[in-house]
C-alpha cells in the first residue's frame, strides 16, 4: 500500500509542477533568429594601419564593442562571439532595420578624447583633441597610486601635441568617448610634456580596467569585412516555429499512443516520463539562458527519439523474459539488467559524438551538439532511472500481476 501511495504522490506532484510552470516556461524561452527573424553576419577583422596585427585581445575587445553598440540601439540579447584568430560572428534576432544595423556594425570602434568647445553647454564636449591612433598600442595600463587606488596610465605617440593640449586644458575636463558613448571625463591637472599621463578618479579596479582596455582598443582599431550573412524575415521565422511545433505535437501524440498500445501500463509510465523529459529539457533551456534554434530543436527531437528507444529496448527485454515463462518480478529484474548496458552504451556513444561536435564545430553545429548532450543526459535520468523506479513501485506493490499489463498474451507464454 505504501508503494502505491508513493507512486501516486510522485506522479501527482511531478504533474502538478509541470502543469503549473509550463505556460510561463514556454513564454520565457529565447528564440534564435531562424525562429524569431533577424540576421547573422560573419566578419573578418583586419587592422586599420599597415604593419599592425590582429591580436586575440583586440579581437575580443572589438567583439565587446560591437555588443555594446547593438545594445545601445535597443536590440535585446545579441550574440557576439569570436571565432579563430580574426573572425567575429554576430547573431541578432528581432531586427527591424537590417540596413541600419549592418552599417553600424561595419564601422570601426572610434576612440576620442574631447574637450568643451566655446559655446558648449555644461557636460557637452564637441571638440576632438585626440583619436585612437594618437595613442601607443597597448600603452594604457592600470596601476595603483600611493593610496592603493587604481588609476589608468596612458602613453601618446606625439608628446609635443599632448603637451599643447594639456597646457591649454589645465583645470578643464578632457572627456573619453568610445563612438558617441562617454566613458569618463577626468580633469587635466597640469601640463604633461613626456607623453604620459595618469587618469585618476573614483574608479573601481574593474572600471579602470574597462577604460584601459577601451583606450587600447582605440589604439588598434579593426576594420570588418563581411564574409557570410544570413537573413530571416520575422514572418518566415514565425512560420518555421509554428510548423515545427505542429509537427512535434503530432509526432509526440503518435509516439505516446504507440507506447501505450504496445506496452500497456509500462507504456503509460514511459509516456509520462517522456513528457517529464520534455519539460526538464525546456526548463534547462530557460535556466541556462539557452537560445532555441532550428538545429537545437532537431537535436531535441533526436534526443526524444533516443528516449523512446531506451524504453522500447527495456520493455522488449522484459516481454521476452515474460514470454519465457518467468514471473513479472523476475522478468523485470532480468529484463532491466539485460537492457541497461545496451541502453547506456547507445547513450554514451551519442554523448561522445556530441562532445566531438561541440569541440570541433562552430556556430549552429556547437548549438546542436550542446542541446543533444543535455537531451541525452536528461533522457538517462527520466527514461532509464525514473521510469524503472515508477514501474518497480507498481510491480513490488503487486499492482501489475498479469502479463497482459505488459501487452503479453497468456497463450504466447512458453512453459518452463
Amino acid at each position: 500500500m505504501k508503494r502505491v501511495v508513493s507512486f501516486i504522490l510522485v506522479v501527482l506532484v511531478t504533474a502538478g509542477v509541470m502543469i503549473g510552470t509550463s505556460p510561463g516556461l514556454l513564454n520565457s524561452l529565447k528564440l534564435g533568429l531562424d525562429l524569431k527573424g533577424g540576421f547573422e553576419v560573419l566578419y573578418e577583422a583586419q587592422p586599420m594601419q599597415a604593419g599592425q596585427a590582429v591580436t586575440g585581445e583586440s579581437l575580443l575587445q572589438t567583439a565587446q564593442s560591437l555588443e555594446a553598440r547593438i545594445n545601445a540601439m535597443g536590440t535585446s540579447e545579441p550574440e557576439v562571439t569570436t571565432e579563430g584568430t580574426n573572425r567575429i560572428r554576430v547573431r541578432i534576432a528581432g531586427v527591424t532595420n537590417e540596413a541600419e544595423m549592418r552599417a553600424m556594425l561595419k564601422k570601426p570602434a572610434e576612440l576620442t578624447f574631447r574637450s568643451a568647445a566655446e559655446g558648449d553647454p555644461a557636460g557637452i564636449y564637441s571638440k576632438v583633441e585626440l583619436r585612437g591612433e594618437d595613442f601607443v598600442e597597448n600603452g594604457a595600463t592600470v596601476v595603483s597610486n600611493q593610496l592603493n587606488q587604481p588609476e589608468i596610465s596612458i602613453k601618446v605617440k606625439d608628446s609635443a601635441k599632448f603637451a599643447e593640449i594639456t597646457k591649454r586644458l589645465i583645470g578643464k575636463e578632457l572627456a573619453i568617448f568610445l563612438d558617441e558613448v562617454p566613458l569618463s571625463a577626468p580633469t587635466v591637472q597640469q601640463q604633461l610634456t613626456d607623453g604620459t599621463a595618469s587618469i585618476t578618479g573614483s574608479y573601481t579596479r574593474e572600471e579602470a580596467n574597462k577604460i584601459a582596455d577601451t583606450i587600447n582598443l582605440g589604439a588598434l582599431p579593426l576594420s570588418l569585412t563581411e564574409k557570410y550573412s544570413q537573413s530571416v524575415g520575422a514572418t518566415l521565422g514565425q512560420l518555421s516555429l509554428q510548423q515545427t511545433v505542429r509537427a512535434g505535437l503530432i509526432a509526440s501524440v503518435i509516439i505516446l499512443l504507440f507506447m501505450i498500445a504496445m506496452y500497456r501500463v509500462p507504456g503509460l509510465i514511459a509516456s509520462f516520463c517522456l513528457i517529464l523529459h520534455t519539460w526538464l529539457v525546456l526548463a534547462i533551456f530557460y535556466l541556462g539562458d539557452f537560445v532555441l534554434t532550428l538545429p537545437g530543436i532537431a537535436a531535441f527531437v533526436l534526443g526524444i527519439g533516443m528516449a523512446v528507444d531506451a524504453n522500447i529496448i527495456t520493455y522488449e527485454r522484459i516481454k521476452e523474459e515474460i514470454l519465457s515463462g518467468k514471473s513479472i518480478r523476475s522478468s523485470m529484474k532480468a529484463g532491466g539488467k539485460n537492457s541497461f548496458r545496451t541502453v547506456m552504451d547507445a547513450n554514451i556513444t551519442t554523448i561522445i559524438a556530441g562532445l566531438v561536435m561541440f569541440a570541433l564545430g562552430t556556430g549552429s553545429v556547437r548549438g546542436f551538439a550542446l542541446v543533444l548532450i543535455v537531451d541525452i543526459v536528461v533522457s538517462i535520468l527520466t527514461n532509464v532511472f525514473f521510469s524503472r523506479f515508477l514501474l518497480n513501485l507498481l510491480i513490488k506493490a503487486d499492482v501489475i500481476k498479469k502479463p497482459k499489463y505488459f501487452g503479453v498474451k497468456e497463450s504466447e507464454i512458453r512453459a518452463l
